[in-house]
């Protein structure tokens, strides 16, 4: 029976809106995958359904979530006044104790590992699961192991239900009937599609919307110059990267896709399986376009000295590491200089005619008169503020509270500094700790502008927010300011996008500057999260937030809903929370709202939102036509079995290990199901879905020798091409080998690569004609060496490892969970053959001259120890070993008296030395 469904809200989610009952009970009706435009609160459809199912009663299933997702859902549950809350289900909680937790009923939380664990030994009731509700469902690709979970629940459980949800409608662009193949690992056969311009949205909205002020901010002249400039650059680059590599797509190398955020991934997935046969100018290119993308980012996000003290480390960092950007060789590269420096400062007429040669000493000590150009948005900020603030003093209600959000933490720190200092106070000591500092330390002098410097010092808040004192940051804030370190470019390569804008060209000194003169300031006490509020202004209420880099992914959501903001500036543009701020206008009807919008008019930010508009646009059109063209079999849910997604393969599990039935003595022999014994932390992999799609029985235990055991003998140890070359630098791999030779007769070691990686250890340019200790190859070498009879597989996929496995199954006997899991790195025995040695003496047999893995077997079968071995004559050794040689290097070994000096006293004086 369906649990009663209700309609409520918390008190930060709010009712649903009618479009949003819409969705839930659409979805509530029947299985399917739900898509929602980004920002339109995909999060309160689902916990509308947490709240449904938070019961006894319900045994519910939530994938796909991070802890704090996990916390947040929690705590919205708690507020309304649910009394049986969801949990969570870790590690912490034994194995025996699970199976009490599930019967207790409710919505929980369960780590992907634990479940699948779970699922395969009959640890979790899946008779008793009403369903599954699957978060972040873009994600849900055949081999991951939430499709894995699925799987065996609708292997074992046909009545419960599947939902899934998510508002990445992009993702589903890329590839082959996407959609389609999202749906069929989820089970479904629904589609629901709710992009912002569906009727009903609009409707509601629309009927709602807040009062929105754009304000289209000109660049000024040097900054537009510093833009084209940039722009000259990177089409310059494009154009050399489709010369070397004509088979890109010339759509997705536009520069106008080039500013989106998803340009890096697109490059990197057309490139990334012919890496190895690219060539450094390649290479570089691709690096070039993503400083440049940063270089675009900091004009406009940050102020002029924080865009030059970039710029500057830049060059340094070519200088210094011999890199080679040919762009920085371009006129635009030196148009681009130019202007950045006429930002910051100008020489003087007088002082530019100085030639160069023997007067360069002087040049270095010319005189430098500041500039130092305020941001455009700042100015526009301002007025924003006397705007608002006049709009309270003639109000008759209580003040509107101001909610500002930017970009990131940096923003936000200096938008903070600047209401509270003002521009002339925040620049100055930005170059003052930047590029004053780097040029005082090479000998350059630097004469700040005294009007200026003289203003700016006795300078308080501007304008609007005049007599109003910043309150302090929380503790935790300041300290985490305070700790962040100092990265130069080249710490930069190889992140993402966002990560390069924080680090690149940060000095920390913006950092140090934030903090200062706080400890005057009045704490304001205020229960916020504290990874993200600055300047936090009394009267009115003043908020500063950033839109991304929150350790909370819902500390916005929390502060809209605390501080209930009259006033919104967005000081930079983010498509999500536009839409989440006309959700929460629609949920709270009759409330004023305004929104101002600040927006460099023309400007590549400008686009860069556009473009990120029409491509979700265009990627709900996409699913709506594939909607309208998609097949959807009736078995397509699972709930007969004819749905041959949940066959495993053509031969079941428990059918002979032969194709045919074998028979002996005119018997039939027994038949046994075919398993493979899998070590507990290789379910974070997605071979043992794989494995178990084929067929393959999977018995999960706790292994210390190997990852794999797929016969009586075979032992596997998986690495991946990372992890193999961390094991081969930190020698662990070679204890791993070790263990496996010891206790298997046939010990593997499988090398498994990423399939969109190339199926290649090290490029051809790479090879070395000698050994050398830092080549893996060179290493790989020495281990076979040291372990002859070590076994090495390549696969290029973790579908090509399942299939090999299948194949090394074949008609051998099945591995036994309990002899495997006894086996560790302790164990007395060594089974090399039906009799049982000593690992020590063994081990010390295999070092002694003239013994080697052809003879060794020999010598234990004609000495039962050490000792024994000592009595044998020169004779009979080379009777036994069949070489001579070897016996009298073995002989002279055992019986040769070692000349051992004898102990020497230290002094005082050779203990000193």
């Amino acid at each position: 029976n369906e649990p009663n469904v209700r309609f409520g809200g918390s008190s930060m989610a709010g009712p649903l809106l009618e479009f949003e009952t819409e969705m839930f009970l659409s979805l509530f009706g029947c299985d399917g995958l739900l898509v929602a435009a980004e920002g339109m609160g995909i999060d309160r459809i689902l916990l509308q359904f947490m709240r449904v199912y938070a019961e006894p009663g319900s045994l519910v299933l939530l994938l796909n979530t991070t802890t704090p997702e996990q916390e947040y859902f929690t705590e919205q549950l708690r507020i309304e006044g649910v009394t049986h809350l969801p949990r969570t289900v870790t590690s912490d909680i034994q194995s025996t104790e699970r199976y009490d937790v599930y019967t207790q009923g409710g919505v929980l939380f369960v780590t992907s590992r634990i479940l699948v664990v779970d699922f395969l030994t009959d640890r979790i009731p899946a008779h008793l699961i009403s369903g599954i509700l699957v978060y972040r469902a873009h994600k849900i690709i055949e081999s991951c192991q939430e499709a894995f979970i699925l799987r065996l629940f609708r292997q074992k459980n046909k009545t419960g239900f599947i939902k899934a949800f998510t508002d990445k409608a992009m993702a589903f662009c890329s590839g082959f009937c996407q959609v389609e193949r999202v749906m069929r690992n989820l089970f479904v056969k629904k589609l629901y599609l709710w992009p912002r311009f569906q009727a009903s949205v609009n409707t509601v909205l629309d009927r709602h919307k807040p009062e929105v002020v754009e304000l289209h901010v000109s660049l000024t002249p040097a900054m537009r110059a510093i833009q084209s400039s940039i722009l000259d650059i990177m089409s310059a680059c494009l154009k050399e990267l489709k010369r070397y590599n004509p088979t890109l797509e010339a759509e997705d190398l536009s520069l106008e896709n080039t500013l989106g955020n998803a340009f890096e991934k697109t490059i990197r997935h057309y490139l990334d399986p012919l890496w190895h046969q690219l060539g450094a100018k390649t290479k570089a290119l691709v690096q070039d376009l993503k400083v440049l993308r940063v270089l675009l980012l900091y004009l406009t996000q940050y102020d002029c000295v924080t865009f030059l003290n970039l710029l500057e480390s830049l060059r340094s960092s070519q200088k210094s590491f011999g890199c080679n950007s040919g762009w920085l060789f371009l006129d635009s590269s030196t148009s681009m200089f130019v202007n950045a420096r006429s930002r910051v400062y100008r020489i003087p007429e007088s002082k530019k005619k100085l030639k160069v040669g023997a007067e360069t000493e002087k040049q270095q000590n010319v005189k430098r008169e500041l500039v130092l150009e305020k941001s455009p948005k700042w100015e526009a900020l301002t007025e924003v503020l006397q705007e608002i603030e006049r709009e309270n003093k003639s109000s008759q209600l209580e003040p509107g509270r101001v909610l500002i959000c930017a970009s990131d933490d940096r923003t936000c720190a200096q938008l903070q500094q600047y209401i509270s200092r003002g521009a002339d106070v925040l620049l100055n000591r930005l170059y003052a700790r930047t590029i004053g500092k780097r040029d005082a330390a090479a000998g350059a002098a630097f004469k700040p502008d005294s009007h200026k410097e003289g203003k700016g010092s006795k300078k308080r808040p501007e304008k609007g927010a005049k007599g109003k004192k910043p309150a302090q940051k929380s503790t935790k804030q300041a300290s985490k300011s305070k700790s962040r370190p100092s990265l130069t470019l080249t710490q930069m390569m190889g992140h993402e996008e966002k990560a390069g804008a924080e680090e690149m060209g940060s000095s920390g000194d913006e950092d140090e500057l934030m903090d200062e003169d706080d400890e005057e300031e009045e704490q304001l006490k205020l229960d916020l999260s504290s990874d993200a509020y600055y300047g936090v202004l009394k009267e009115p209420l003043t908020v500063i937030h950033p839109l991304k880099g929150c350790t909370d992914p819902y500390s916005l959501t929390r502060v809209l809903h605390e501080v209930e903001p009259s006033f919104v500036v967005l000081y930079d543009a983010e498509l999500s929370f536009v839409r989440q701020l006309e959700v929460y206008k629609a949920s709270r009807p009759g409330k004023p709202l305004r929104v101002y919008f600040l927006i460099y008019g023309g400007s590549t930010e400008e686009q860069k939102y556009l473009t990120a508009l029409s491509k979700e646009k265009k990627a709900f059109e996409h699913l709506i036509r594939e909607k309208a063209t998609m097949v959807v079999p009736e078995e397509r849910e699972g709930r007969e079995d004819t749905n041959l997604d949940l066959a495993r393969s053509l031969e079941p599990a428990n059918a002979t290990t032969n194709n045919s039935s074998r028979k002996a003595g005119g018997q039939e022999q027994s038949k046994e199901p075919s398993r493979v014994i899998v070590d507990m932390r290789e379910f974070r992999s997605e071979l043992p879905s794989l494995l178990h799609r084929r067929g393959l029985d999977i018995e999960p235990v706790t292994l210390e020798v190997g990852d794999y055991i797929l016969t009586m003998d075979t032992c596997v140890e998986r690495k991946s091409v990372s992890d193999l070359i961390g094991s081969l630098q930190s020698g662990r791999l070679y204890t791993q080998c070790l263990s496996m030779t010891r206790y298997y007769k046939k010990p593997v070691l499988l090398i498994e690569f990423d399939p969109a990686k190339p199926f290649s250890l090290v490029a051809r340019s790479d090879f070395r004609q000698e050994i050398s200790s830092n080549d893996i190859t060179s290493k790989l070498t020495l281990l076979t060496l040291h372990f002859p009879r070590l076994r090495i597989l390549w696969c290029p996929s973790p579908h090509a490892t399942a299939e090999l496995f299948e194949e090394l199954k074949r008609g051998q006997p099945e591995p036994d969970a309990a002899a495997a899991q006894a086996i560790t790195a302790e164990s007395d025995t060594v089974p090399e053959s039906a009799d049982l040695y000593n690992p020590g003496p063994y081990d010390f047999l295999l070092k002694m001259p003239g013994v080697n893995t052809k003879n060794y077997r020999a010598l234990i079968s004609n000495a039962d120890s050490l000792a024994d071995l000592a009595k044998l004559s020169q004779d009979k050794l080379a009777e036994i070993l069949g070489n001579t040689k070897n016996a009298k290097l073995l002989y002279e070994f055992l019986h040769s008296v070692a000349d051992v000096p004898a102990p020497v006293q230290k002094t005082k004086q050779t203990s000193k030395t």
